[in-house]
């Protein structure tokens, strides 16, 4: 599977390979390096950009990159075409020359920037750049992998829940509408009981605390209908799935819950350690927890025990319905963390949440290498396969494939990894 998403990955690196237009704090490094080699210092620049966050950051840059290497900078514009021609105008009135317009592309195009050699011949000949492009992959493109990252991360850390429920032998369906049900919690909880927009960072995470813990013992149930009274795992987790989507839309009264504090986006959000997101780091570190509990101790002994033969794990001394009771529990605790980390990036609850979840969940599992039998199956495959989930879509959407052909694909993919998964076991026979 490593290397399916590493030729993956190469494939879309090659597809998507096109100029690319610097913008922001890049493009404004970018076009000072080229103003130092093809300006002389006290040379005369007037920066123009557009009021975005993004224009701001470049023209500020770049003021500071001009100013830093000796050159003068005679004026900054942020606004419109308007506001472009009024500041040539007033430098025009100074006699100083200008020999360089530095800029955005979308700036670049303005009409007010043509044949300004007759409009101020007092400039003599002006130049108006913007940075320098260049050939890369939109799919490397630093913010489109970190897109990726963050649109696995919830199916990711859910997954890690599901793939110990696949492992015994089992399959859990309700994690979509627990999702729905930690935010609906969590956002509620905020919204009636902790000052809402002006709750404190301690309430926020005790109110997620408790959306996390409800779907824990909604996961716990589920393992006591499959391990005590032994419900089929599908039947058992598909009656909590409609419990729990219920309960969501009764809290909210089917109604988003958008009363929450600026601050609770912190985890779905943020960034923190080297840019990286808060979310993934979390998502890094469970996965790295859960490779240990899998690999190093008795406990992830015990669970592959049970998929693989669970009476012979029975007669072995193994604790059985206590194994099982682990998993589900665990999966409904992956899922609420889920759910809150939805509500943290959206700022809001919906009932909606989570719709359909489960099937990208177990289809990162099964992509991953974890078979349906049970027994078999690796954390880090998991993650492996959710990247692949991830790159698929990311690439067929940076590739203009529609919908519905997306649909088809991925289903395919989910098909074949089931049949690799027979085709090994019927050779090891």
């Amino acid at each position: 599977m490593a290397g399916v998403l590493a030729l993956l990955c190469a494939y879309y690196s090659w597809a998507t390979l096109k100029e690319q237009q610097p913008r922001g704090e890049a493009a404004a490094r970018s076009l000072a390096g080229w103003v130092k080699n093809s300006l002389h210092k006290n040379s005369n620049v007037l920066i123009v950009a557009k009021t975005t966050d993004e224009d701001r950051l470049f023209a500020d840059t770049l003021e500071a990159e001009l100013k830093g290497g000796g050159y003068t900078v005679a004026g900054k514009v942020l606004g419109d075409p308007r506001a472009a021609r009024v500041e040539l105008k007033r430098i025009s009135e100074t006699g100083a020359p200008l020999p360089l317009i530095a800029t955005t592309t979308e700036c670049a195009a303005w009409t007010v920037f043509e044949n300004l050699s007759e409009k101020f011949p007092q400039f003599g000949k002006v130049e108006v750049r913007c940075a320098p492009s260049y050939r890369w992959p939109t799919f490397l493109k630093s913010e489109n992998i970190l897109n990726v990252a963050n649109q696995i991360v919830i199916v990711a850390i859910i997954a890690v829940g599901m793939t110990m429920v696949i492992i015994t032998g089992g399959i859990d369906l309700s994690v979509g509408s627990l999702i729905a049900l930690a935010a609906v919690l969590a956002a509620l909880l905020i919204r009636d009981f902790g000052g809402g927009e002006q709750a404190s960072a301690g309430t926020l995470i005790l109110c997620s605390a408790a959306g996390i813990i409800a779907c824990g013992i909604v996961g716990f149930c589920s393992g006591v209908l499959v391990a005590i009274f032994k419900l089929p795992a599908f039947i058992a987790t598909l009656g909590m799935m409609l419990i729990a989507s219920g309960l969501a839309y009764i809290l909210s009264n089917s109604n988003s819950i958008n009363a929450i504090p600026d601050s609770y986006t912190w985890l779905g959000v943020g960034r923190g350690f080297f840019s990286l997101p808060h979310a993934v780091v979390l998502m890094l570190l469970i996965y790295a927890a859960a490779h240990v509990l899998m690999s190093r101790t008795t406990l992830g002994r015990y669970i592959y025990a049970v998929g693989g033969n669970s009476e012979a794990a029975r007669l072995a001394g193994v604790r059985v319905n206590a194994v099982l009771l682990f998993a589900y529990t665990i999966s409904g605790l992956a899922a609420g963390l889920g759910g809150i980390l939805m509500a943290s990036q959206f700022k809001s609850a919906s009932p909606q949440y989570g719709a359909a979840y489960e099937l990208n969940v177990i289809a990162a599992v099964v992509v991953g290498g974890t078979s349906l039998s049970g027994g078999e199956g690796k954390i880090f495959g998991t993650l492996i396969g959710g990247f692949i989930i991830a790159v698929v879509q990311n690439g067929m959407n940076l590739t203009s494939v529609n919908t519905h052909m997306q649909k088809v694909v991925l289903g395919a993919i989910i098909i074949g990894a089931v049949l690799l998964d027979r085709a090994k076991k019927l050779l090891a026979k």
